[in-house]
């Protein structure tokens, strides 16, 4: 339940795009500065402690749509998708401060204050929203200073992925002795392992750069994570020989786009990307459609896809692809959260297709 804190005090402050529009609203007093990042939205109504702790999220000033966030304060660390908040900054019209739920622990506006992430509230989402829709997604910044000029750097343009991987092998299952899983973590949200976990698999979690190619292995699942999946050479370097092995290989959201590299398809950036978990997708085979969790500002080019390969799903807002698989070998990915957290579990079946494959 929650419960009564000093009450925060606000100043006034703006969310300044690169094109030079600008939002005012409040930021805490402690959040005095200048703060960057690539401005972005996501359109889920609820799911806020799962979303700002996805490691996809790095780099990026994350702004609800939904008119009101924190209404049911923050869960326990073991509900969080990672160890931390990842945003680089957050923006809504109305941050709740009169949380309530029996597994709340403290406020929105307390997480965010504890963990550095700058907030910035009273905004016109909505507008803000309609600008990033029409002209696509663009670095931004909230501060509270009177600055004439702003030094915007793309976050896009840095490895994120080697900033959020985890440092050294974890194993789950250890004693399991049916079939050993490779999982890539780029950024892996915490969902992914415990849904793999559930199955009788011994599961080798490995940083980005990780060349277990070596190793006996029965399958490799590539996870999600932040940024340009061209910034990921070493990732694409290892799957490459991963394919050769003809072994399962599963790819989760960025997971899809460098499994596409591997095989020689191209990405590209969306004007604003997926970000939500409410987003339409169809099967190319069955014809079925999925609501699906989604996360990521790039996309794999169809038309670039070798001849062996074909989509599998499609995003039915746009038509860009969600999903590839081989048309022989059991290789296959998708551009959404199959896990979930926040959102549908619609499309969890695919964690058994995976492990009916090893």
């Amino acid at each position: 339940m929650s419960t009564k804190t000093r009450k925060p005090q606000w100043i006034k402050s703006q969310l300044v795009l690169k094109n030079e529009d600008k939002f005012p609203g409040e930021s805490l007093e402690c959040d005095r500065g200048t703060f960057y990042g690539e401005v972005v939205f996501t359109t889920g109504m609820t799911g806020y402690p799962e979303s700002l702790t996805d490691p996809s999220y790095a780099g990026q000033i994350l702004c609800f749509t939904y008119p009101l966030i924190g209404n049911y304060g923050v869960p326990p660390k073991k509900f969080w998708e990672s160890h931390k908040i990842h945003a680089s900054g957050v923006i809504v019209s109305e941050a709740c401060e009169n949380w309530n739920h029996y597994q709340g622990e403290k406020s929105l506006v307390s997480w965010l204050r504890s963990q550095n992430v700058p907030l910035i509230t009273g905004v016109d989402t909505r507008a803000l929203t309609k600008v990033l829709r029409s002209s696509g997604t663009m670095l931004g910044a909230i501060t509270t200073e009177n600055k004439r000029k702003f030094h915007f750097k793309d976050p896009n343009k840095e490895h994120l992925v080697s900033q959020v991987s985890i440092r050294e092998p974890i194993t789950y299952n250890k004693d399991e002795k049916g079939k050993v899983v490779y999982v890539i973590d780029c950024g892996m949200k915490e969902n992914i392992a415990r849904s793999l976990a559930q199955l009788p698999l011994k599961i080798h979690r490995v940083p980005y750069n990780y060349d277990f190619t070596d190793k006996p292995f029965d399958g490799v699942l590539i996870s999600n994570g932040p940024g340009d999946p061209t910034m990921c050479p070493e990732t694409v370097e290892i799957i490459r020989k991963a394919i050769k092995k003809k072994k399962p290989i599963f790819g989760i959201c960025l997971g899809i786009q460098i499994l596409s590299l591997a095989v020689g398809a191209k990405t590209y950036k969306l004007p604003f990307g997926h970000r939500g978990h409410n987003q339409p997708c169809i099967s190319t085979l069955s014809k079925k459609c999925y609501i699906t969790s989604q996360n990521h500002g790039y996309a794999v080019d169809s038309d670039t896809l070798p001849r062996e390969w074909q989509v599998t799903f499609r995003n039915l807002n746009d038509e860009s692809v969600a999903g590839i698989g081989h048309k022989a070998l059991p290789f296959f990915a998708v551009q959404f959260h199959p896990e979930a957290t926040p959102g549908p579990t619609d499309t969890h079946w695919l964690f058994q297709k995976f492990y009916e494959m090893l």
